[in-house]
């Protein structure tokens, strides 16, 4: 079988107790970044082989572990933190071991584009999860264009060295709105902050970004202006 494993995205005590059971009694754990996951294995005693399986090797890393499952062997699927699959590679070997007919199930666990929602307070009755926007500015300006008609709030993952310009883009792209930032969730430097996107680029051009960022735009592109 394969399992799907969601792990933590900063503090190591939020995985749950199905997680650390199944990978203990699995043959085989494909990990995005083997030395990160193995930090998580000795937390937990965890003792099943790990093989790298990232987003340059995915294509024909997942034929090797498709073969292994063939063989009746069980593999947890893992990330460097959250949930595969969501940003993260996953999709094609969960594709491949489902055409297949290769059993899979999912234990579910932290997701940090759910974990902003909620910790946000922005409407999460309707949302769109959007993953990392495009690395060139004319391309990201236009994807963010596209959620002004847009019910539901936006979510995307940003990095550190990219976030001014995109909050920049966004400031002149859907008019300075409100949105929320947040960066480091779960881990000791846990920040949120709810400000018009030219305030929090102003904060960050002081306080350098560093740390995973999950960037929230209300419905319609940020109607709601303070």
């Amino acid at each position: 079988m394969l399992y799907i494993v969601s792990t933590p995205i900063g503090n190591l005590k939020d995985i749950t107790l199905r997680a650390i059971e199944v990978l203990k009694s699995v043959d085989l754990i494909a990990a995005e970044d083997t030395r990160h996951s193995a930090g998580l294995c000795r937390e937990y005693g965890i003792t099943a082989p790990l093989t790298s399986f990232f987003e340059h090797n995915e294509r024909f890393k997942a034929d090797k572990i498709l073969a292994i499952l063939r063989e009746g062997k069980g593999v947890a699927l893992i990330s460097d933190a959250g949930t595969p699959g969501i940003s993260d590679p996953g999709f094609r070997l969960i594709r491949l071991a489902r055409e297949n007919g290769i059993p899979i199930t999912v234990v579910p666990g932290a997701c940090a584009a759910v974990a902003a929602l909620t910790l946000s307070g922005l409407p999460s009755d309707r949302f769109a999860f959007k993953g990392f926007l495009p690395v060139k500015s004319g391309a990201r300006r236009k994807a963010l264009a596209a959620i002004r008609p847009e019910e539901g709030t936006a979510i995307f993952y940003e990095s550190p060295h990219r976030l001014l310009k995109t909050l920049k883009d966004i400031e002149e792209v859907l008019g300075d709105p409100v949105i929320v930032v947040t960066r480091e969730i779960t881990k000791k430097f846990e920040e949120c902050r709810q400000e018009k996107a030219s305030v929090l680029a102003e904060h960050f051009s002081v306080h350098a970004p560093k740390g995973e960022f999950v960037l929230l735009v209300p419905g319609g592109g940020g109607e709601e202006r303070a």
